[in-house]
């Protein structure tokens, strides 16, 4: 059966653990839907990922709808959440409106994800109550990277744990059905989830949460650029994939590929 929203409160209710997946193409959907992952999310991290720039700044929503129509051809269960690009929702309320409808629009996914707190609620109100569900996403918000400088744990200093306090109640009284926070301190997350209504999910925030999000070349080890603290592999993909196109190149080169048998007569 599809997960819903009612499937997914219920994990909450029951204490079973939700699983989420950032991947961007149709068979690395494909595989996280057969193996019963809860939810694809199409992150805006392709920027870093699959387009192999420094940030996700530069991601388009063209590129987010490509993406994301892509995944869902991999579907069948999974509930897909579609990240909203940097400036694709912070313009306006009526261009943030617009956009994220036409992410629902034209690629089928079953809510959007925005970055920020107080900011966006208004945004969050308004798109929920118009039939569009919402994850919100605080802590450390790669949209915001400029302001950051870096990576950075969010949370640690008493005026930025207020401020997240602060965040995680506007998010939840605007309505958003899920929030992601990425790396909080485990004290802080284990508070915020205690008194949630919403679903909580962490990423590098512990694990006093409903669930946790990975990235899927993380997961199998395809992306080596950088390994945060709160990545696990549990697979070295890349290197696999090395020692195959090896094997390969050496064959071509010595003449055993093709064989007879993988010749046409």
């Amino acid at each position: 059966m599809p997960v819903n929203l009612k499937t997914l409160f219920k994990k909450k209710e029951k204490g079973e653990k939700i699983t989420i997946v950032s991947t961007y193409d149709y068979w690395s959907a494909k595989l996280c839907d057969e193996v019963g992952i809860d939810c694809i999310l199409v992150g805006d991290s392709l920027g870093t990922v699959i387009k192999g720039e420094k940030h996700t700044l530069s991601v388009t929503l063209e590129e987010v709808i490509y993406h994301t129509k892509c995944v869902m051809r991999g579907v069948k269960e999974a509930f897909v959440i579609a990240d909203m690009p940097f400036m694709s929702y912070q313009v306006s309320l009526e261009k943030a409106v617009e956009n994220c409808g036409r992410v629902i629009k034209e690629t089928g996914a079953n809510a959007v994800k925005l970055e920020g707190g107080e900011e966006i609620a208004e945004i969050v109100y308004r798109l929920r109550s118009i039939g569009i569900p919402v994850v919100g996403h605080i802590g450390f918000t790669p949209q915001s990277i400029n302001v950051f400088g870096k990576p950075a744990v969010v949370g640690k200093r008493a005026e930025e744990a207020e401020k997240l306090r602060r965040d995680f109640k506007a998010l939840e009284d605007a309505g958003a059905f899920m929030i992601v926070l990425e790396s909080v301190p485990t004290s802080l997350t284990k508070e915020l989830w205690e008194k949630s209504r919403s679903i909580v999910i962490g990423i590098g925030a512990g694990k006093f949460t409903d669930g946790q999000v990975l990235v899927f070349h993380d997961i199998v080890g395809l992306f080596e650029d950088f390994k945060p603290k709160f990545v696990r592999r549990y697979l070295e993909g890349a290197k696999l994939i090395k020692e195959a196109l090896k094997n390969f190149k050496q064959d071509v080169l010595s003449g055993k590929f093709p064989s007879e048998e993988e010749s046409y007569g």
